[in-house]
């Protein structure tokens, strides 16, 4: 017969390691923290309903031990899956082109890191990719969701809506979101820009702006037409151009707007990305920036930083958006019948040679 283990400090782990490979259970942990096994069960599982020295002497004791959950267990009796969707509704030529979608990523990465949460990334280019992620979805595989490049028309949001699925938006469809969002200070961010311009001596300003049907377009065309009438100016179609985002759509929107307006002075982009290809334009019409055509993008990537001339630009914070998306999704996802919430994020506009 084995001798009996002697009892001290370290008699838990003492008896842990007789038993050879044999895990931990949740009582050995609830008794060396001190504490009952709800208390131990609700730490692991992430409640808020735990007082802080509870949640230490917990935390302690599965350090001590090296506890590990039995996941498939936890999922039953929470009905959990520990993941979260992050829903790009683009090709993947965007994802991985513009560093709005690398940034975003990055934060909610960085959130979820201390966090048991797995990230799953979907992309959905048509509807096949739709309907899949509507199945994937309706039989409850992720916790939570968190979409961006917002379009006011797409019936994903709409189901999230119906199936009460925990999810942050990077957008929104319009002033009365019934859904929880992030977004930065667009229409403000826009103005700002404008502005700018406008203390330069530039009269006759043009805008590139990303498509319509996303709100966070609208908004930095409404930035931009306010700022034009703060001033006195009348705002005119023939200096708007629509693009989506792209290199490609801003160099079309640029071509077309010097076709009407070849006496443009200055053009506010609604992203880096197109400001670089309104960039390429004006320099291949012979248009010298800042000297004839001053030019302003939004998001301060690392777009705007390498142009040549460097570019202004509106810095909107993505990377903490990223973070703040993923917190509020993590609480709503712990706090069940949570209130939704809006977080709009501050701009600042980064002077450089462009403008």
């Amino acid at each position: 017969m084995k001798p009996t283990a002697e009892r001290s400090d370290g008699s838990h782990r003492e008896a842990a390691a007789g038993r050879g490979s044999a895990r931990p259970t949740l009582e050995e942990v609830a008794a060396l923290a001190g504490v009952g096994r709800g208390t131990v069960s609700r730490v692991i599982n992430g409640s808020p309903k735990v007082s802080e020295k509870a949640r230490a002497a917990v935390q302690r004791a599965v350090a001590e031990l090296g506890y590990v959950p039995n996941r498939a267990a936890r999922a039953l009796v929470t009905s959990r899956t520990d993941s979260i969707a992050l829903v790009v509704p683009e090709a993947e030529t965007r994802l991985f082109s513009e560093p709005y979608f690398a940034d975003i990523i990055t934060g909610v990465s960085a959130e979820l890191s201390d966090t048991d949460f797995q990230l799953l990334l979907v992309l959905v280019r048509d509807q096949r990719e739709r309907d899949r992620l509507t199945t994937y979805l309706s039989a409850r595989r992720v916790d939570g969701v968190l979409v961006v490049a917002v379009r006011q028309d797409d019936p994903l949001l709409a189901l999230l809506d119906s199936l009460e699925i925990p999810a942050v938006l990077a957008g929104r469809r319009g002033d009365t979101e019934p859904l929880s969002y992030v977004v930065a200070d667009n229409a403000g961010g826009a103005r700002t820009a404008v502005r700018h311009l406008l203390a330069r001596g530039r009269t006759t300003i043009a805008t590139v702006t990303g498509p319509l049907d996303m709100e966070v377009a609208q908004a930095r065309l409404g930035g931009y037409r306010a700022a034009l009438e703060e001033a006195g100016l009348s705002y005119q179609e023939e200096l708007v151009g629509v693009a989506d985002f792209t290199t490609d759509g801003g160099c079309a929107a640029m071509r077309a707007l010097l076709e009407r307006r070849p006496d443009l002075d200055a053009v506010f982009c609604a992203s880096d990305v197109m400001a670089a290809g309104a960039l390429q334009v004006l320099r291949a019409a012979g248009r010298r920036v800042p000297d004839q055509v001053a030019l302003v993008g939004f998001d301060d990537s690392i777009v705007a930083r390498h142009t040549d001339p460097p570019m202004t630009s509106v810095r909107q914070p993505i990377e903490e958006m990223g973070r703040t998306m993923a917190q509020l999704l993590i609480e709503e996802i712990r706090e069940p019948g949570r209130p939704r919430r809006q977080v709009i994020l501050a701009t600042e506009l980064v002077v450089r040679t462009s403008a």
